[in-house]
């Protein structure tokens, strides 16, 4: 009884002792940095306010496009690559949680051992038996463990933002593959007609030639025409097949097996986007919310290097049954027990403590440099694609205009050729506008298409963030992420 009452009051006593010096507080707390929200969008003359769909690429009327997404959400590598680090990232948290739980363990165990006693000669062997639980705890006076789940907690919320910017990265990288891989298909159809045109002109000049009503110098320019305008199509031709090797990366699929049903940019709908308010653009960035989470998990690893600092506080515990014989093995008699507190001060650790101290401070400025950089970087984002859109909006109306004035250029040059009426000289100049005019337009529809996609982008791309109030308090991850279908593929 005596034993009972001693170890008792050596638990009270270390309880008093860590309970006495627990009143400090090892903070900061985390508050999430204040950042500048502009009143409105720069390039933004629409009143009306709205935010993209989370299937924002329906408003582009590709069927083919539509299929390409379902595709890159449920079989793109990165993607299954992000999912993956969500599962590592909720595997850590387990772990880091596990310390504010007790450890027990069960072990049973038969042991032959000798003993010598001075009153006998040689040593007499006996098998012991012993079976038995132990437990340990260490009580989180400092909230070292607490701070050090809640670090976890907002990693695993980090991963699934990042998860989130993945998949968002993905379905905008496959639209402008795509667009540029039509484009493309414009563009080679743009110098495979300059071309049958300058062959015909170059036709007709060989046949005033054999007449005699043009010169050989006439001819040899008109030759250059079509040499130039040939040699222009396989650069677009291998431009066209790298696109289609991207897409194939960004589908998980083989290259060869990479074909289009569409042939021209075209025919597409150009969807109206009109960005929402300013104010509520960070809480639909994925990056941004990512930022801050690590940010989060930062702020906890303060709080766990200055708890090294303090006291720690263990109490374990064990019991079962010891005996030399089976038959008596579960007597009282044969019952075993121990019960012990300990605590440890760290009093030297060659600057060890000091140092993560200054390491996990050094982390948390870094990635609050981080944080601002993705909110400015965040609205900088909208502005240049707003601006991309707008203006390439209105290069294509220009360009467009450009184009009819040097088609009807072309046709008179030529009909005045035709008689007689002009020179070649003429119709080589008409030409080359025309060609490159064409050319040109293909070029900004492509770009125009890409600037959409990058807004949308810009936009968040119609993500919401289902678990805002989780990240800045680090308490649970959210709770909602669509991936169609793709986590449980990869279970």
């Amino acid at each position: 009884m005596s034993r009972r009452i001693c170890h008792a009051a050596g638990i009270a006593v270390a309880f008093i002792t860590a309970a006495a010096l627990g009143g400090c507080d090892l903070g900061p707390d985390y508050k999430r940095p204040d950042t500048a929200t502009p009143g409105g969008w720069r390039e933004d003359r629409d009143e009306s306010a709205a935010w993209p769909a989370a299937d924002w690429w329906r408003g582009f009327g590709s069927a083919e496009l539509n299929e390409m997404m379902t595709t890159a959400q449920q079989a793109n590598a990165d993607l299954g690559a992000a999912i993956a680090r969500v599962k590592q990232a909720d595997a850590q948290l387990r772990i880091a949680g596990a310390a504010l739980l007790p450890s027990v363990q069960a072990n049973a165990s038969p042991s032959n051992q000798r003993i010598v006693f001075p009153t006998v000669s040689g040593p007499i062997p006996y098998t012991a038996y012993t079976v038995g639980i132990s437990a340990s705890y260490e009580i989180d006076f400092w909230g070292k463990n607490a701070a050090a789940r809640d670090a976890a907690k907002a990693a695993s919320v980090a991963s699934r933002y990042d998860q989130q910017v993945v998949a968002l990265t993905v379905v905008s990288g496959v639209a402008t593959t795509y667009f540029q891989a039509l484009g493309l298909q414009d563009r080679l159809q743009v110098a495979r007609d300059n071309l049958a045109n300058a062959e015909s002109v170059l036709k007709l000049v060989r046949e005033q030639g054999q007449v005699g009503t043009t010169t050989d110098l006439n001819i040899a320019q008109q030759e250059t025409v079509v040499a130039g305008l040939r040699a222009a199509i396989p650069p677009i031709q291998q431009q066209f097949s790298q696109a289609l090797d991207a897409l194939a990366i960004l589908l998980n699929r083989s290259p060869n097996d990479m074909r289009l049903a569409a042939q021209s940019l075209v025919p597409l709908p150009v969807p109206v986007v009109a960005p929402g308010l300013p104010s509520e653009l960070l809480e639909r960035r994925p990056d941004v919310r990512e930022a801050e989470a690590q940010l989060v998990a930062a702020n906890a690893n303060i709080k766990v290097a200055r708890a090294a600092f303090f006291p720690s506080v263990t109490l374990t515990a064990s019991g079962g049954f010891e005996s030399f014989a089976l038959s008596n093995f579960l007597s009282p008699a044969s019952a075993i027990y121990t019960v012990a507190a300990a605590l440890a001060q760290p009093i030297f650790e060659g600057g060890r403590l000091h140092g993560q101290l200054d390491y996990s401070k050094g982390r948390y400025e870094e990635l609050l440099q981080n944080y601002r950089k993705a909110v400015i970087s965040a609205f900088s984002n909208v502005e240049d694609a707003l601006a991309a859109t707008r203006r390439t909006a209105e290069q294509q109306e220009s360009q467009q205009v450009a184009v009819a004035k040097a088609r009807r250029a072309y046709d008179i040059a030529q009909l005045q050729y035709g008689v007689g009426s002009t020179d070649l000289l003429t119709v080589l100049n008409t030409e080359n506008a025309l060609f490159s005019a064409n050319d040109l337009l293909a070029q900004i529809r492509i770009a125009r298409m890409q600037a959409l996609v990058s807004l949308f982008n810009a936009l968040g791309g119609g993500w919401q963030d289902s678990a805002s109030q989780g990240v800045a308090t680090a308490t649970s991850p959210p709770s909602s992420i669509e991936t169609s279908g793709r986590q449980n593929q990869l279970r």
